[in-house]
């Protein structure tokens, strides 16, 4: 199989999510990484790309020269993977898929709602795709739970809960030089939302994609408990989903002895079922009147399109990260993967930050999604 062509715009020296990105997209051997405009400092950008292998001549300080040039050649890039900082998505993105180029893009999708229309209307006339990473929509259980609920075993779903609990800004890091706090805790950089855009998005993603609801409306509490910080760093919501369903979400980064503790419950009237990303080759599921069932990654009937190694060898992160990159080489490909996230969630997350930031300041009006 021949190997798709990829770009790279951010995820330098110092960058987490960057080698994140490449992990996964080395994983299944679908993508050779020919390019990148890794920094926007030239000579970090140099160095970045001569660590990674990249040629001299396809190591760009500017990502604009990057979708000219790339696009021009005979051998150029065929998808993008942007692993920037929130408010430097939009700008190449829509370089990108106007130059035609697929792109991958990191979440949230940006920092504005304004930002957001603008990255739609560019994905709607170019013939590239976009896709958003939402990688833990790519845990096989995950995608086993979306299947139990859509077949019926939990019957009309009454109430999700989801919950992101770190604690990685306990303290104000971010006055230490940690350059992953610092960039997310600068609204100017964020659009304004601290753990609402970063693990918020994931939260509602996954409670979304899991049980199908759209959200209808929210109320909001946001806090800044670190002394200074001009973001949030703990949030609790209220949701009011389709169908009638209802659901709580609770996000924080100072939850003191919480790792990356995100976690998904979900009831019905028939069962509910149990989820926990740190702990995710498992899954509960509870029958009414039955007794309480365990299921695992082996035994999910998944097929192979979910999963990779034997039962009993644990899955976790980086595969379900590699699973998105998979089905986008294949959506790359020719073929169709409707589980992939795309700009309607990315839009789906920039309405949550707007909304729960209105409010909050609202003193946690309920805020309808139009």
């Amino acid at each position: 199989m021949r190997k798709i062509r990829l770009g790279m715009v951010g995820g330098g020296h110092g960058a987490f999510i960057g080698g994140v990105h490449r992990i996964a997209a080395r994983m299944d051997g679908r993508y050779d990484l020919v390019a990148g405009a890794l920094s926007s400092d030239p000579a970090r950008a140099r160095d970045s790309a001569a660590d990674l292998g990249i040629g001299a001549d396809r190591a760009y300080a500017d990502f604009s020269d990057m979708a000219r040039t790339e696009a021009a050649r005979v051998d150029g890039i065929e998808a993008v993977a942007i692993v920037t900082p929130n408010h430097l998505h939009a700008a190449p993105a829509i370089a990108f898929l106007e130059a035609g180029i697929h792109v991958i893009c990191d979440k949230p999708l940006c920092a504005s709602m304004e930002e957001a229309e603008a990255m739609a209307a560019a994905a709607q006339k170019s013939k590239a795709r976009f896709f958003l990473t939402h990688n833990y929509t790519g845990y096989p259980l995950i995608r086993r739970a979306r299947q139990l609920i859509a077949e019926g075993a939990l019957g009309a779903i009454r109430v999700v809960q989801v919950e992101y609990a770190q604690d990685w800004l306990s303290r104000v890091v971010e006055t230490e030089g940690q350059k992953q706090a610092g960039w997310r805790t600068d609204p100017a950089k964020t659009g304004g939302a601290g753990a609402i855009g970063d693990i918020g998005t994931h939260a509602l993603n996954l409670a979304t994609f899991v049980t199908s609801l759209g959200v209808e409306a929210l109320a909001a509490d946001l806090q800044s408990f670190g002394p200074g910080r001009r973001v949030d760093d703990n949030a609790n919501i209220l949701l009011r989903l389709e169908k009638g369903a209802r659901g709580m979400l609770w996000v924080s980064q100072v939850a003191v002895g919480n790792e990356n503790g995100l976690c998904l419950r979900v009831y019905g009237e028939k069962g509910g079922l149990e989820w926990g990303q740190e702990d995710p080759n498992r899954m509960t599921l509870n029958r009414l009147g039955e007794p309480k069932q365990i299921l695992t990654r082996g035994g999910t009937g998944s097929g192979p399109d979910w999963t990779r190694i034997p039962p009993g060898h644990p899955e976790g992160y980086l595969e379900a990260f590699a699973t998105l990159y998979d089905e986008i080489a294949d959506v790359i490909a020719g073929s169709e993967r409707p589980l992939l996230p795309g700009i309607e969630a990315g839009h789906e997350g920039m309405w949550f930050i707007e909304a729960a930031l209105a409010s909050s300041k609202a003193n946690g009006a309920w805020i309808a999604r139009r």
